[in-house]
């Protein structure tokens, strides 16, 4: 057994503000000179952003659907491990019992406090409500025995008076939930949205100002002295929960997209290909004239390129220099943004000019004014990749309003992919040695991925010396 500090922010449903008070807990934790560890319930991507601009950190993703339970807690372990005296904050994602089925917690912010043993503090939408709001804690608090309550919070109260009476309400029907506080309707702190969900935070960076007046919020509302020391006993957090590092003599160096426009990559992928032996080097396609020197590989990762199509489009030496790398037989693994970057551009739409990208795929992309695809995914391999042998099992996330204007039937694909156990398509395209998919895949769903793309890529150095020798 391991005592731990922190707890897990939840709420009843999406839309009760949750993100905007792990924000305002996280900033005036950090404020006090605090060590915070973020995480990130789901495959979400812009939430943990925010969280490593408020705490400094890295967030990181924990999913019960992609990653199984031994992985969830051993990464969740692993990275307290990184802090001294860690708070580690977990955000949840849509409401704390809602997951991929009706049935089971199996994807929920629930499974995660259940797999990690992390208590909850349930943000709650008091606006309009007095007694039912006691009511519905007292539902939340008792639906599942294997979730752990801490407390809750009540948000956008109308008045100190309609504070006093949800703290009264709480405490005749809910004595044994702990009230943190109470946040009024502050419109000021909603962070901005658009059609893709929140904005990121590269495209919108807090500024110190606006972080300050978080922290300020919640100094003011919320009992911070108590969350700052809160304290619960772990049975599923262990010493022995903590990964061992693969030690390598020659780490290979893997160029690794990462700007405004690629910024969507989950932190274990990236962990998990350091402990393979790879040396991770950061470029940016928009910034940049070419790949660093000295790589073996490259991962693009997935973000917001059609936000910055004019750009990439003009750094014609970027797309060179990844043009030749594959023609070297270089391996590179893109998804999403990284693929949509790797077919030959982006068409006109009414907002923005059409673009020309690296073209490496016969097929161009156009955006929707509806999302295309949304949902978790299981990938099968049906042939031998730089990521996995033939018959390998992945899962990932998928998430996006583009869409193929017609990939030729001749492109190879060795992605047989299933949603919720259905058949759904064959995806995964395969140019030489580059590997590109529109779905995010978690290398934590298999621990041989992360092993497989470092091989792939030292074999390439390998070829390479003995070509020039």
């Amino acid at each position: 057994m391991k005592s731990i500090n922190g707890f897990l922010i939840a709420a009843p449903q999406s839309g009760s503000g949750k993100t905007t008070v792990c924000l305002a807990i996280m900033a005036a934790l950090v404020r006090r000179g605090l060590s915070v560890a973020p995480f990130k319930c789901g495959p979400d991507f812009i939430d943990p952003g925010y969280h490593r601009a408020v705490t400094g950190r890295p967030s990181i993703n924990l999913d019960g659907w992609m990653c199984d339970e031994d992985f969830v807690l051993s990464t969740f372990q692993a990275n307290l491990q990184n802090h001294i005296r860690p708070i580690a904050i977990i955000e949840g994602v849509m409401g704390l019992f809602d997951g991929i089925s009706n049935a089971g917690k199996e994807g929920s912010t629930a499974q995660i406090a259940a797999i990690t043993g992390v208590p909850v503090v349930l943000v709650v939408n008091a606006r309009g409500m007095a007694a039912s709001a006691a009511a519905l804690v007292k539902g939340f608090a008792s639906f599942d025995p294997q979730v752990k309550f801490a407390g809750v919070i009540f948000n956008n109260v109308g008045s100190d008076n309609h504070a006093a009476l949800l703290k009264e309400v709480l405490a005749a029907h809910c004595p044994e939930i702990h009230c943190f506080g109470c946040i009024q309707r502050d419109e000021a702190l909603a962070l901005p949205s658009r059609h893709l969900g929140l904005i990121t935070v590269e495209d919108n960076p807090l500024s110190e100002e606006f972080i300050g007046r978080l922290a300020d919020m919640a100094e003011c509302s919320l009992d911070m002295e108590l969350l700052a020391e809160f304290i619960f006993d772990s049975e599923k957090a262990s010493e022995d929960n903590v990964r061992s590092v693969l030690k390598t003599v020659s780490p290979l160096r893997i160029a690794v997209a990462s700007d405004a426009a690629f910024c969507f990559m989950y932190e274990d992928n990236l962990r998990l290909l350091r402990e393979a032996g790879a040396e991770l080097v950061f470029f940016s396609p928009l910034i940049d004239s070419e790949l660093p020197t000295g790589i073996s590989g490259i991962y693009l990762p997935g973000g917001y390129p059609e936000l910055y199509a004019e750009r990439l489009d003009h750094n014609v030496s970027m797309k060179e220099s990844i043009r030749t790398a594959i023609a070297e037989d270089m391996p590179v693994y893109a998804e999403c943004g990284g693929f949509v970057y790797l077919t030959e551009g982006i068409d006109a739409s009414e907002d923005q000019s059409s673009a020309k990208f690296v073209s490496i795929f016969p097929t161009r992309c156009r955006m929707l004014s509806r999302r295309k695809a949304l949902g978790y995914r299981q990938v099968e391999f049906s042939e031998d990749s730089i990521v996995g042998v033939k018959g390998t099992v992945l899962r990932g996330h998928e998430f996006h309003y583009s869409e193929m204007v017609g990939m030729p039937d001749g492109v190879e694909r060795i992605y047989d992919v299933s949603r919720q156990g259905v058949t759904h398509n064959r995806e995964g395209f395969r140019y030489r040695n580059c590997l590109a998919s529109y779905i995010h895949l978690h290398f934590g769903s298999n621990p041989k991925i992360a092993g497989s793309f470092v091989a792939a890529c030292r074999c390439y150095v390998d070829r390479l010396n003995i070509l020039n020798r």
